[in-house]
């Protein structure tokens, strides 16, 4: 008789590890974010020891966590792979894309149709990560982060410069002729960027004031929501807002200002076809963006 835990909660684990974000997996499983927690808990119960510690932006594996998706993942891989041989199908060849949540959700996403159209035999799979060492330990395929990192194994493409300014309904747009109009307004924050504001203003030349009203909230996606209901107003990465802007739900009366920073493709050297397929087309998408 093998010892193991219940094959659900090594599932559940499977997807938890994978996008670092309950409230993900519980979607990808079609379940109850409660349910996942039980599943965890249970198997954390099992073996003794602590699987993932929470934070302000979700949770994050601990030592203990990390070898086990390290044994997890590609023992479900060969697993799916011979599952779909016995089915009398090949498995579709996948690459796994790795970025903050706010990235995925505002400009991966929305463009992953294009890629599929054109690419039909490749499957993208997503996972949020900003963790340079999932791509070491080839958790993910690909890792696209603003931070900037070095390795004799690692190349970096860059994508854009990033940029970040004001957002906010049109109807409030209208009423913003310069920053001083901004800084008399709600300011909405965000967990991940809390000096977003200070640094947009100080480029302005601008002053905040501490009193100053406005609202936290722990993700960009809830942020940009508040600021279309007309909240307050948002500070956001201009590559982000592109697909609100567009459709009007959201207008940045004043532009945008580089931060210095810059948005970059990560993947291992030996990554393969696939991935240079993708980062080719990723690319591409980032130029035509800029353009």
């Amino acid at each position: 008789m093998r010892n193991l835990p219940p094959m659900n909660s090594l599932r559940f684990f499977d997807s938890a590890a994978r996008h670092l974000n309950l409230s993900l997996a519980a979607q990808e499983l079609g379940v109850s974010h409660s349910a996942v927690s039980q599943q965890i808990r249970q198997l954390e119960t099992w073996l003794g020891c602590k699987l993932f510690e929470r934070h302000s932006e979700g949770v994050r594996l601990t030592a203990a966590g990390q070898d086990l998706q390290r044994a997890c993942q590609p023992a479900f891989d060969m697993l799916e792979q011979r599952l779909a041989e016995l089915q009398g199908r090949a498995a579709s060849p996948h690459v796994v894309v790795g970025a903050p949540a706010s990235l995925l959700s505002n400009w991966i996403i929305p463009r992953l149709e294009h890629f599929e159209r054109d690419h039909p035999a490749i499957q993208v799979r997503l996972q949020t990560a900003t963790d340079i060492a999932l791509l070491e330990r080839r958790v993910v395929d690909v890792l696209i982060v603003a931070d900037a990192h070095q390795s004799p194994t690692i190349e970096a493409l860059p994508l854009f410069l990033e940029a970040i300014g004001p957002v906010c309904t049109p109807e409030l747009a209208r009423r913003i002729r310069e920053p001083a109009d901004v800084l008399g307004a709600p300011l909405l924050h965000t967990a991940s960027r809390p000096a977003a504001w200070d640094h947009w203003a100080h480029a302005c030349g601008a002053m905040l004031d501490p009193r100053q009203a406005g609202r936290r909230f722990d993700q960009l996606g809830h942020m940009l929501e508040a600021a279309a209901a007309g909240l307050g107003i948002g500070i956001a990465p201009r590559e982000l807002v592109q697909a609100d802007i567009r459709a009007g739900r959201l207008a940045a009366p004043l532009g945008f200002r580089e931060t210095g920073g810059r948005f970059s493709l990560y993947a291992r050297t030996d990554a393969g076809p696939i991935v240079d397929d993708l980062k080719r087309w990723l690319a591409g998408e980032a130029q035509s963006g800029a353009s």
